[in-house]
């Protein structure tokens, strides 16, 4: 479909924000902003304008996978934020979005929408991920702090606010590749259970343990969330980092009673999720092709969960800024190994992925998603520290 100049133009005028230039098929350069060109877009091909008023971030995202559009000169990432500084300009009608929006509730849907981005192939993620293979916002203490230090620092303060002891027992729900739970037994001397839904995570958390000679103290296990309360299991501190994004909203006060039945007396949860200021269904392009089913929950909706299930909360930790900076460096990392990713994924998937977390990076930096660390307590406990002066301590 060929452009309609007028209705592009009009649109980019919005979008002063860093001076570009847009290449129209035909050769037609149009400029915006003041200044010297600090990125130059070049279109390959139309764009459905109204599909782009429909959903902008799926229009838009598509036609950069397919090559529609591409960016001969300047920064995704600055290009991205001016886009999405703008985005509340546009209304986007979801009505013809249906399937896409729609979130699962099922065990067997949820495992097929885990895998479909967890199971890519451990080989993938370790290509662009540190060595403790945390796929999760780190935190950086410093500013000279690498993308490993920020993920054991990240690690080592979430294992500061359960206020482990030695003997106890800990859960972490959605464990990933395993890095957390190896560090709090061999810190802390604790016992761990892991659970998660990925094949490949689980491959590689079995291996890890055994290489650090953990088995008998530290175990993960194929198991959903659901299967908690009748698992007959229960655990002093339990954790979850980037999870709940996919429990899905219907299902949280589900998550919520699982937690209850495994949790004991003046256990301390630790939940380390994206949150949205307001709730909300999600974005399209990335519930398409990313995260199938994800939902991002807001911060008041799971601060209300743990007061009706009679919870105390005790601390509420904003990384938001730290989660942009975690995504650039996996960015930059993803570039790196741009050559390597080529010969391994056809090219609409190599751009979606780079698409993917340069975005996200974006989304942080203009501050329409967040990243919350929320600690609570089952039962009133005033054993905890009065002030957060321990977290700080070396």
């Amino acid at each position: 479909m060929a452009f309609d100049k007028m209705i592009v133009k009009k649109l980019l005028k919005k979008f002063d924000g860093v001076p570009f230039v847009l290449k129209f098929p035909d050769g037609e350069e149009f400029k915006v902003g003041q200044g010297e060109p600090q990125a130059v877009i070049r279109a390959n091909g139309g764009i459905d304008m109204g599909a782009v008023m429909k959903s902008p971030s799926l229009a838009l995202g598509e036609a950069y996978m397919d090559k529609t559009l591409e960016l001969e000169k300047g920064s995704l990432f600055e290009i991205l934020n001016m886009v999405l500084a703008k985005l509340e300009d546009f209304s986007s009608d979801f009505s013809g979005l249906a399937k896409i929006m729609k979130t699962s509730t099922s065990k067997k849907n949820q495992k097929q929408e885990i895998a479909t981005h967890y199971d890519i192939g451990n080989e993938f993620f370790e290509l662009w991920l540190d060595e403790t293979m945390s796929y999760s916002c780190g935190y950086f203490k410093n500013d000279t702090d690498s993308l490993y230090d920020a993920q054991v620092n990240k690690v080592a303060h979430i294992l500061k606010k359960l206020n482990l002891k030695e003997g106890q027992t800990l859960l972490d729900i959605g464990c990933g590749w395993g890095y957390l739970l190896i560090a709090a037994a061999k810190q802390y001397h604790v016992k761990g259970v892991g659970i998660t839904l990925s094949e490949e995570q689980y491959k590689k958390g079995q291996e890890r343990i055994k290489a650090e000679g953990l088995e008998g103290q530290v175990e993960i296990r194929l198991m959903d969330y659901r299967d908690l309360e009748k698992s007959g299991m229960t655990f002093d501190r339990i954790v979850s980092v980037g999870m709940l994004e996919h429990v899905s909203r219907d299902n949280y006060p589900l998550f919520f009673k699982n937690i209850d039945k495994v949790l004991n007396k003046k256990g301390i949860v630790l939940l380390h999720y994206i949150s949205g200021r307001q709730e909300h269904d999600g974005d399209p392009w990335i519930k398409k092709y990313i995260f199938p089913g994800g939902v991002i929950p807001s911060l008041r909706e799971i601060i209300y969960l743990i007061g009706q299930y009679n919870y105390y909360t005790v601390d509420v930790e904003s990384l938001r800024r730290h989660y942009e900076k975690t995504l650039l460096e996996w960015a930059k990392n993803y570039a790196a190994k741009r050559d390597v990713i080529d010969a391994m994924f056809e090219e609409r998937f190599v751009r979606m992925w780079e698409l993917y977390l340069v975005s996200c990076a974006s989304v942080f930096h203009n501050g329409i998603c967040d990243l919350h660390q929320i600690l609570f307590t089952k039962g009133v406990d005033n054993d905890l520290p009065m002030t957060r002066g321990y977290l700080y301590q070396d």
